[in-house]
């Protein structure tokens, strides 16, 4: 599934998602769904898409994944508890 516009940088991180979630138990078609969002997200964020998006989608972008870091942390924290 890598893009044609994606960076070799991305194709990388593509590659280490769709492993790592392989690893945990995830099919190969979600593996692959969730890797390309995820990096499709990612360059959103940091504004690598071929058009230009609009700052607030940008900042949204960025919110997202930094929950998403947070969210894991706080699952980690949880378990750990446990």
């Amino acid at each position: 599934m890598p893009q044609q516009a994606w960076t070799d940088k991305r194709e990388r991180q593509y590659e280490h998602i769709k492993t790592n979630l392989k690893r945990r138990g995830r099919s190969e078609d979600t593996a692959e769904r969730i890797a390309a969002a995820t990096v499709n997200q990612t360059r959103t964020a940091k504004g690598e898409t071929k058009e230009a998006k609009p700052p607030s989608e940008r900042a949204r972008a960025r919110r997202d994944m930094s929950a998403a870091g947070r969210k894991g942390a706080k699952a980690r924290q949880s378990r750990a508890r446990n």
